[in-house]
């Protein structure tokens, strides 16, 4: 009867959980809903009783089209883990699991990838899914296995199938998991109890003080039935009402890391996700930033250990400088950038150091335009688009075919690729019948900066660096002085075309001449070169009814042959629309909005706060006219 009574317990704490995630899963299309038809999104804060819990996901293996070695990494928000490489085989199996923390406004997707490893210093990434956790758990309230198609990054063809499974646990299932966990280590004698002295060196693990010095009250107070003894149900009970009145645990007694005594639930999600612990299976290594990171191979390993190179998120600078990580704005996951390694260090040796820049001095400056335009009418001719299939492998993940709006043989050049049209409806613009909502002009990294103190701060090391030295000598800047700031940063396997980001008048446009430096974070991030006053660039001003005046900057640089506008000035135009289009090249535009003329989005906001760019496409939010605020304020 007790066991009977414990599994109804079980499952009606699951079917109460599995109801707050339907619910909530609801509220999050909601959300979507809202912001592409009603206009702008509304932010919400949820109680921390609405939703908690612990995932576990478990890779249980693959069906391939070929044998390999094979190993498969999960990217959920800023984390990344991978599985351990299988033997050749078309059928890998990994068992593999790990533990993931939902959050009411985190992450949810969680993308699985699927590397061969027959390289020595990358491996090839085959196929990948993407899964929804929220929805799984709904859909599936148990852990049950489930096969997902694995698609190929570039063509979206189908390469395989995985299998995995996930379950999700409520907060009580998790203290006692953590609980058992808690004896297993500490029970030397292995008797699935705790004696006074294994309950001691446990009590010291947790860090208080108060709690060591009244380890012996603490004792009785936790061994309810006076056996002498603590079981895991009383352990179970000490830690809930302990934590509740008098928090005994300051820091993880895995990791030493300091505990927020205050928040109890996130302190034993910590512990609970330290231990990883779960059904007996593999756990996955975890340490890494991206599935690409985690892919590498022991050439890469080699450079760490021997600090050739670092990997992290933020600024970067020097010998730092070799990988730039942004995060995904839809998916919440981190992504790095693909630059070909010779081009890094030669940026590294020219824009990190006083020598590189004295050689722009000294000529360079000249030999990069001569290259540029070299390059340019290159990539224009017809043997040019030969280089479309290499250029292709070397994106694979990152360009997406099946939005373009043509087929591959359509395009005569690599430039007429490059500067690729996308199909109608593949950037849906966001509350496209509301002016007062601003929207990004490109698909790029972006960083927003509510004032330009904040962007040199946080991102633009030049010391030179100014708004007026930005729109040049001809362009009035009063209007823009002490305004925000708006980077959005094109990587050479972007769509390169840009659009409007506000509804109004286009009433100037003004060329201002200058150099070609590249707009890599690199040069961006270097207190020797001052890449967005000197490059060449032509400036137009929108005038608006719900923005005031809106300076839109279009960058060139290295290799970038020409930047293209399609409208005219005196012509409307809606946000959205395009603008114009840069060939061949990396290439940057910059907003400026008026003071106080624009509440950027709080996400883009915190993200450029820790020098770290959001990947997002054109048609996405950027923020909403003040001016809105303040007519809702009066009403």
């Amino acid at each position: 009867m007790g066991n009977g009574n414990s599994r109804e317990a079980k499952e009606s704490r699951r079917s109460r959980l599995r109801h707050k995630l339907q619910k909530f899963r609801i509220h999050r299309r909601h959300l979507r809903s809202s912001r592409n038809s009603a206009g702008m999104v509304i932010q919400r804060t949820v109680s921390a009783e609405d939703f908690s819990g612990i995932a576990l996901l478990t890779l249980i293996g693959a069906e391939m089209k070929f044998k390999d070695k094979w190993l498969a990494c999960v990217s959920f928000g800023e984390q990344t883990f991978r599985t351990e490489i299988s033997d050749t085989t078309q059928k890998p199996i990994w068992n593999s699991e790990k533990k993931l923390l939902l959050e009411k406004n985190g992450p949810s997707l969680a993308r699985v990838s699927v590397f061969e490893t027959n390289r020595v210093a990358r491996n090839k990434i085959i196929g990948y899914c993407e899964l929804d956790i929220f929805d799984f758990v709904v859909q599936e309230p148990e852990s049950t296995c489930k096969s997902f198609n694995l698609l190929d990054p570039t063509s979206s063809n189908v390469v395989g199938s995985i299998f995995l499974s996930c379950a999700i646990e409520d907060p009580v299932e998790t203290e006692r998991r953590f609980a058992k966990r808690i004896l297993s280590i500490m029970d030397y004698n292995e008797d699935g109890q705790l004696s006074f002295s294994e309950f001691s060196d446990l009590i010291k693990a947790f860090g208080n003080l108060v709690a060591a010095n009244k380890k012996e009250e603490l004792f009785k107070a936790a061994d309810l039935n006076g056996d002498g003894v603590v079981t895991i149900d009383e352990l179970a009970a000490l830690l809930a009402l302990q934590q509740e009145q008098e928090p005994i645990i300051n820091n993880c007694p895995v990791c030493g890391e300091a505990l927020q005594v205050s928040d109890k639930l996130n302190a034993m999600i910590h512990m609970t996700l330290c231990f990883d612990e779960g059904t007996g299976n593999q756990v996955m290594t975890g340490g890494f930033l991206t599935d690409r990171q985690a892919s590498y191979g022991w050439m890469f390993k080699l450079s760490e250990w021997t600090h050739l190179s670092t990997y992290d998120v933020g600024l970067n600078t020097g010998s730092s400088a070799s990988y730039i990580v942004v995060i995904d704005r839809k998916s919440k996951r981190l992504v790095e950038e693909l630059i070909d390694s010779k081009i890094v260090l030669s940026m590294r040796a020219i824009y990190q150091s006083k020598i590189g820049l004295r050689l722009m001095d000294q000529g360079a400056k000249e030999i990069l335009q001569r290259l540029s335009e070299k390059q340019g009418k290159k990539m224009s001719s017809v043997e040019s688009a030969q280089k479309i299939p290499r250029f292709l492998e070397f994106f694979k993940d990152q360009i997406n075919m099946a939005e373009v709006k043509y087929p591959l043989q359509h395009f005569k050049t690599f430039n007429e690729f490059f500067i690729r049209e996308l199909k109608p409806g593949a950037r849906p613009i966001a509350c496209m019948n509301r002016n007062d909502v601003a929207v990004c002009a490109a698909d790029c990294r972006l960083m927003a900066f509510q004032s330009v103190e904040d962007s040199t701060r946080f991102w633009i090391k030049g010391k030179k660096f100014s708004i007026r030295g930005l729109l040049g000598k001809n362009v009035n800047p009063n209007a823009f002085l002490d305004g925000s700031l708006v980077i959005f940063r094109l990587a050479p396997q972007d769509y390169h075309r840009f659009h409007v980001p506000v509804s109004g008048v286009i009433e100037q446009f003004v060329d201002v001449s200058g150099s070609l430096y590249t707009v890599n974070p690199i040069a961006v991030n270097s207190k020797y070169c001052n890449v967005f006053t000197e490059n060449k660039r032509t400036v137009a001003i929108i005038s608006t009814s719900e923005f005031g005046k809106v300076a839109f900057v279009a960058i060139g640089a290295t290799m970038v042959g020409s930047i293209n506008f399609v409208r005219k000035e005196g012509e409307h135009v809606k946000k959205g629309d395009e603008l114009g289009y840069f060939s061949f090249g990396g290439s940057t535009v910059i907003c400026v909005f008026e003071k106080d003329a624009i509440r950027i989005d709080n996400d883009l906001l915190v993200n450029s706060g820790r020098s770290l760019e959001t990947l997002v496409s054109v048609g996405m939010q950027l923020g909403v006219s003040t001016r809105t605020f303040a007519r809702s304020t009066l009403i």
